[in-house]
């Protein structure tokens, strides 16, 4: 993983490969959120730092379509109503982990290191062990093979692979057969310690683990 400290490293050939890469990925652009825990980019703080902001570099960079997703109808509409569907996707994951281990036991947006870059949703303790649970919404196959591939590039680190993580698909329109035929195909395979899951999934995975 590029090591986004090191600014001096990104050339604007370099910065442009990981926009487009994540565009390839996703097909958008990244929010500053998502810069900011994506490995072939360097920190927006960084970007702000030497461009002036994202607005800037967009455009320096000869980025198509919209450089400025924080303004104007299509980023407040886009903004919003993804922001409301995340916020809504983990408050129901967030109430049923605390649920099913009371809330002491369910961390949110766990920081594994000091410098919080890695990060997860949420890190819940029980009785056997702990794991993590990493939420995302893709809006078809295509993206979802996308965001799985960015997760595993980020959850490649020491720290993020001492524990075990689900990662959490919570679109109902994908399927579990749709899922796990296109994790087989894969080639850049998921670590042992490493599962997706449907939200049901999830509930029967922790149905038999016993409260602290």
């Amino acid at each position: 993983m590029p090591d986004k400290r090191k600014i001096e490293k990104w050339n604007l050939e370099k910065i442009r490969g990981g926009f487009e890469k994540f565009y390839h990925e996703h097909n958008r652009y990244p929010t500053t959120p998502e810069i900011d825990i994506y490995p072939f980019l360097p920190s927006s703080r960084q970007l702000q730092r030497r461009f002036g902001g994202l607005p800037t570099l967009r455009k320096l960079i000869g980025l198509s379509g919209p450089t400025d997703f924080t303004t104007g109808e299509y980023g407040s509409k886009r903004a919003l109503e993804i922001n409301k569907r995340a916020n809504m996707l983990e408050q129901m994951v967030y109430e049923y982990l605390i649920e099913r281990f009371g809330k002491p036991f369910v961390h949110r947006e766990y920081f594994f290191t000091d410098d919080r870059r890695a990060r997860t949703d949420f890190f819940v303790y029980w009785q056997k062990g702990n794991f993590a649970v990493d939420v995302f919404y893709p809006k078809d196959k295509k993206n979802f093979l996308g965001c799985l591939n960015s997760k595993l590039r980020t959850y490649k680190t020491t720290q993020l692979l001492k524990y075990p993580v689900i990662f959490l698909m919570m679109n109902d329109d994908i399927k579990r057969e749709q899922l796990l035929s296109i994790i087989n195909n894969k080639k850049n395979k998921l670590q042992s310690n490493q599962i997706v899951m449907t939200y049901e999934q999830l509930k029967d995975f922790c149905q038999d683990k016993p409260h602290m």
